[in-house]
């Protein structure tokens, strides 16, 4: 078999012992590598109901993808699989740039870490040598500093995925940093790693990931590069260039989605962000190249690094009522160094914002003036959160505890607890449907409905121009959903970014792919399948996890306060007529449990 490197790392932190185990083979061919085969491995290891996400019992799992570090375009990705601390769900963080393909070059397809270590410590692979080494060095240390110095360590080319300070102190929304701006960012992965006393993960390889048909990969790949848009918006722009689109549709969340327009949003936009750029900044086998590497040249707020993303643009500046780009991009830098979640600390700092200005939370109980524009205290909580410092401990749980703190849980726009991304649900119905129904908490990237919602004309699943959906419409926003959730599940566990993905090449040019790396006739449906098989493990995972269909919710204001102006004025979101069909469409019964016919259809009884 071809593109696994048929080898796993497993790590007793507890003990120290580092052993090498081989892949199970039938398991891959049937979830091919990253989310999927993860998530089976962290499902047959863990009891999901007993085992708490910061105990030593929880496991950690690295995982790219088969196609990782295959000439497949995109194919940089790696994904983070534990029960997560934010929400006791599953957890599925992922994240590009060349961690992944240098995993794979390692020689390996996956790395589980399971127990605690007495002390802070560190994972080096190089090729065939792997050892945990003593980090207490290295404790206290940003992520920035962690991956310069563990190069200085073990190799000048190694690449290093670590936490900083926030994963060490167990902010619930801590992340993994890897090439000084990547992140794996959602669902508190951070703070298991912190949890579990490991500071990084550095690796170093020389392999070459086999391939079954080199040539008709070849020939596919080039195809593919000749369909990517070029230079196309994200070339441009970044994702910061998605700002223009989504003010123009009135989704663009607002002072903790209060509104879904900002009055500042040109100040923040693609076109102020390249005003910074100093370079691109792509991931491995990228021709889009959407990453960015910016600097602020004086002021209070000077300094250089990757970012701002779209997302990081909404949460720390408009959902906060900030249009100082110089300050929001501050904010970004602090969060990339302290390992944090962009999304999950700035609309934290939202909801405290509308707590503040709402008269539940006092400015004793925060120590400063904590309105909506103020830049200057959003920058500081940023650090603070960080640190746990002061009232940062408290916004280090994230805002549905906050908000549950301060007697108001409904101003805590999340969904099973984790933040919502940046489109407003009252605007584009099947993305909404989308932060429902995802198994780790409100998610953009797995089923992005808003692509065709919002951004206008696309390419469907197949490859074929078509319209763009009503995105007020409900009818039929399941089914398309389900769709896009199933292949999504997919690109996750090929370790091909979704910008790559069937938004872009098509369904069929990345089917053609994978059966080219791995040398199995997958078939369309069967590629679906595959998608379909890992999302109804993510569903079980849950369920025996004790959430239920009453956490496939949304938050009050989407539901019953009309978007008060804007394009979308008047709308709210309207769950009800979706979810029921989206249950029956997945095989569900009126609970949203998998029903045993289904669970026997995709093999898993």
């Amino acid at each position: 078999m071809n593109g696994w490197m048929e080898r796993i790392i497993r790590v007793d932190l507890t003990s120290g012992k580092v052993s090498v185990e081989g892949l199970n083979l039938k398991l891959a061919s049937e979830y091919i590598g990253g989310r999927g085969l993860g998530a089976k491995y962290l499902y047959d290891e863990i009891d999901p109901l007993r085992v708490d996400p910061l105990s030593p019992e929880n496991k950690l799992i690295f995982a790219p993808g088969v196609a990782t570090g295959t000439r497949a375009l995109g194919s940089s990705r790696y994904e983070v699989m534990t029960k997560s601390p934010l929400t006791g769900a599953i957890a599925n963080s992922s994240s590009g740039g060349f961690w992944g393909p240098e995993l794979k070059f390692a020689g390996y397809d996956m790395v589980i870490f399971e127990g605690k270590a007495a002390g802070p410590v560190y994972l080096w692979v190089g090729d065939d040598k792997v050892e945990l080494r003593p980090a207490g060095h290295l404790w206290g240390k940003d992520s920035n500093q962690t991956q310069d110095i563990i190069r200085g360590e073990t190799d000048a080319k190694a690449k290093v995925a670590c936490i900083g300070p926030a994963g060490e102190r167990l902010v619930k929304f801590a992340a993994i940093m890897n090439d000084e701006g990547r992140a794996a960012g959602r669902s508190g992965v951070g703070a298991v790693m912190g949890s579990k006393n490991l500071k990084a993960v550095a690796v170093r390889g020389s392999k070459k990931v086999p391939v079954a048909d080199e040539k008709k990969l070849r020939e596919i790949v080039e195809k593919a590069w000749a369909d990517v848009p070029k230079p196309g918006m994200l070339t441009t722009y970044g994702t910061p260039g998605a700002v223009a689109y989504v003010q123009e549709a009135g989704v663009f969340p607002t002072r903790n989605w209060q509104t879904g327009v900002f009055d500042g949003a040109s100040k923040i936009d693609g076109e102020a962000v390249n005003r910074m750029l100093v370079r691109r900044s792509p991931c491995y086998r990228c021709p889009v190249a959407c990453g960015r590497i910016t600097r602020i040249a004086d002021g209070p707020y000077a300094g250089e690094g990757a970012g701002p993303e779209y997302e990081t643009i909404c949460s720390l500046g408009s959902n906060c009522g900030i249009d100082n780009l110089a300050a929001i991009t501050k904010a970004n830098y602090l969060c990339n160094e302290l390992g944090m979640d962009t999304m999950g600390c700035g609309h934290t700092i939202a909801c405290a914002m509308e707590l503040f200005e709402r008269g539940f939370l006092s400015q004793e109980d925060v120590g400063m003036r904590l309105n909506f524009g103020n830049a200057e205290v959003m920058v500081k909580l940023v650090e603070m959160i960080g640190h746990r410092e002061g009232f940062g401990d408290i916004l280090a749980e994230g805002s549905y505890r906050l908000a549950e703190k301060y007697g108001h849980p409904e101003l805590s726009m999340s969904i099973k607890k984790q933040e919502i991304p940046g489109y407003d649900l009252r605007g584009a119905s099947g993305e909404g449907l989308g932060y429902v129904t995802s198994c780790i908490g409100a998610d953009h990237v797995r089923g992005h409905l808003a692509n065709l919602e919002v951004f206008g004309v696309d390419k469907d699943r197949l490859g074929k121009d078509k319209p763009a959906p009503d995105r007020f419409a409900t009818q039929g926003k399941a089914a398309m959903l389900i769709g896009l959730q199933n292949e999504s599940a997919v690109s996750d566990s090929m370790g091909i970014c979704n910008f790559l993905s069937a938004y872009k090449v098509g369904v069929r040019n990345i089917l053609s792919q994978l059966e080219a790396i791995t040398g199995v006739e997958y078939g369309l449906d069967g590629f679906r399948k595959v998608g379909e098989r890992v999302w109804n493990l993510e569903r079980l995972f849950d369920l025996k996890a004790g959430l239920t269909g009453a956490d496939d919710g949304a938050p009050s204001r989407f539901l019953k306060e009309p978007m008060p102006e804007g394009p979308a004025k008047g709308h709210v979101f309207k769950l009800g007529e979706m979810l029921p069909e989206y249950y029956r469409l997945r095989g569900w019964d009126s609970q949203g449990r998998p029903t045993e016919q289904k669970l026997k259809e995709l093999g898993l009884t």
